[in-house]
């Protein structure tokens, strides 16, 4: 249940970041957008970690160096996100956001990428990404 509630706090806060990125792109830029959004998103973390003392900086060496390059994506998610929405609008893009990460996930898990098991993906799993895909193209037309 943890788990549900914090997927769907994500995917809310997904929504309402690339909203307001959006608002900040039309007025100064879509780059300078994600430049604030990286910058206040390091502020608060950075503020929720001093405050929780949460954390092992011992294991830090044992990252692998690909994984801490990990924070860059994002830069890359706001760009996208934002451009998408100016051009597709808020609703069009999740639902495309959501399929491609499906998508990469069951590569992903079914490659057993990142060190993680690989997983066997069933005639379920395509079904939904399926009924997934069509439902974004009956949203679209």
């Amino acid at each position: 249940m943890k788990g549900i509630f914090f997927a769907f706090l994500a995917g809310a806060f997904i929504t309402l970041q690339g909203v307001a990125n959006t608002r900040i792109s039309n007025d100064i830029g879509t780059w300078q957008a994600a430049t604030i959004t990286q910058f206040t998103g390091f502020i608060v973390a950075l503020l929720i970690l001093m405050f929780t003392r949460e954390g092992k900086w011992q294991g830090f060496k044992q990252v692998k160096p690909l994984y801490l390059v990990g924070g860059t994506f994002g830069a890359v998610v706001v760009f996208s996100n934002v451009t998408a929405i100016q051009h597709i609008g808020v609703t069009f893009t999740v639902a495309v956001i959501l399929i491609a990460q499906l998508c990469l996930t069951f590569i992903i898990d079914s490659n057993g990428w990142f060190g993680l098991t690989k997983q066997k993906m069933k005639l379920p799993q395509f079904i939904g990404i399926g009924m997934m895909i069509a439902g974004v193209l009956i949203l679209r037309f």
